[in-house]
């Protein structure tokens, strides 16, 4: 592809005030758009065309409403995933340009947006409907495109080769997003300006709508930094259901370095973690803590099918398609001669284990990993030792399934923290 040699950023004033109902289409017949043009159309006029204006006194209940995961937060500061998948302060909700004691929610549906837009235009072109993001280790504001319709919307460079012959395995660029930053030259913040026409860029038009916006936003299980300083610990779930998705042996060992930094009594560490690896081991741990289970079960007067209703429960460790058994040890912990200190010592070690189970089960997460973390082994530690061949100094705390989820987990019921709390 040839890059052009010459692109014209194009403002449209005139537009005036836009109402709830207003064609926008319509406004843009006076703008001399030619075929191949790209239209940017700033979402506030969108909004307000589609009646996404909302009375509120302030703009917290209407942030709250329009959030479907809040990423961070600082201060009055919040920055919210929005059900469109954008990740953005305040979930888009603006109170500029906009009159005192309203404000603007996104278009309910960006893409349909700028796909009514190309639809009401006179000549073949691309629109984007565009509004303005923060970056992660950035200062400053861009717009960016929210809505995409006739045009491609990336350019992918992979499995090419650049003028050196080294080979691109990484680079795609986000046309869309650079042609919305473009306009916003020519619109600016406070001229009244929410149109641009970017011009010489017509081998990016296509004939039909495309695929939208869609292709921008990345992934969940592509987001690296998908869990902000607020979601991180809320990302861990149980996941009881895995896939057959391969789990990459280095994000466990990763998730280990997660759950060893976490603290301990005495400069201690009182974690071992067990990567149960071979299948031949796990079938073999498993089915002998099931005999135990059952033993232990037939002891206490169960019934053969209770028992049975009972041993389904460890099945998730036989489906996971990983198992880790953490493991305790009370290496470096102090005796002190009366039954009182050393069962508080010890109730130290098992609460600092704990601690490292914990941040190694919301690494888990963060690597994108489902797990279930269960304390079958704490009711027959002789049998995982001798299976496992651990010291007797060993205690296993529980198996952990570790897996990619089979599907998205449910939200949890929330908890109000004030039910948790005592004060004096």
């Amino acid at each position: 592809m040839t890059t052009p040699a010459h692109v014209e950023v194009i403002a449209v004033p005139g537009i005036g005030e836009v109402r709830p109902g207003d064609d926008v289409a319509a406004l843009l017949a006076d703008a001399g758009l030619r075929d191949g043009d790209i239209v940017v159309v700033t979402s506030k006029i969108v909004s307000k065309a589609e009646g996404r204006v909302r009375r509120a006194p302030d703009r917290t209940q209407a942030i709250a409403d329009e959030t479907e995961r809040v990423v961070a937060r600082r201060g009055d500061t919040v920055i919210s995933q929005t059900r469109h998948g954008f990740v953005m302060a305040a979930a888009g909700v603006d109170a500029s340009n906009t009159e005192p004691g309203t404000v603007l929610l996104l278009p309910d549906d960006p893409d349909a947006s700028a796909r009514r837009i190309r639809a009401g235009l006179a000549v073949r072109a691309g629109v984007i409907v565009s509004d303005t993001f923060g970056r992660p280790w950035r200062n400053g504001l861009t717009d960016v495109a929210i809505g995409v319709a006739g045009m491609r919307p990336l350019d992918d460079f992979r499995g090419t080769s650049d003028g050196y012959g080294n080979a691109l395995s990484a680079t795609v660029t986000a046309l869309a997003d650079e042609i919305a930053s473009a306009g916003e030259l020519v619109k600016g913040k406070l001229g009244g300006v929410p149109v641009a026409i970017v011009r010489g860029l017509s081998h990016l038009v296509t004939d039909d709508d495309g695929p939208g916006v869609r292709p921008l936003v990345r992934a969940a299980d592509d987001d690296l930094f998908r869990y902000g300083s607020r979601d991180v610990v809320f990302a861990r779930r149980t996941i009881r259901e895995f896939s057959d998705r391969p789990v990459d042996p280095a994000a466990v060992r990763r998730a280990v370095g997660a759950g060893i930094a976490a603290p301990a009594p005495h400069h201690t560490t009182p974690w071992r973690f067990v990567l149960v690896e071979s299948p031949q081991t796990r079938t073999k741990l498993l089915d002998a803590m099931r005999e135990a289970w059952i033993a232990d079960l037939r002891g206490d007067g169960f019934g053969e099918e209770s028992i049975a209703k009972r041993v389904r429960r460890g099945d998730v460790l036989r489906n996971a398609p990983c198992l880790a058994v953490p493991c305790l040890v009370m290496t470096g912990s102090h005796t002190y001669g009366d039954a009182r200190r050393d069962a508080a010592e010890r109730e130290m070690f098992v609460v600092a284990t704990g601690a490292g189970v914990e941040n190694f089960l919301v690494q888990l997460a963060v690597e994108g990993l489902g797990s279930a973390w269960v304390s079958s082994t704490m009711f027959c530690r002789p049998v995982v030792r001798e299976v496992l061949d651990l010291p007797e100094s060993w205690d296993p705390m529980g198996c952990v399934a570790i897996g990619h989820a089979a599907a998205p987990p449910r939200d949890r019921a929330p908890r109000d923290p004030g039910d948790f709390i005592l004060t004096r």
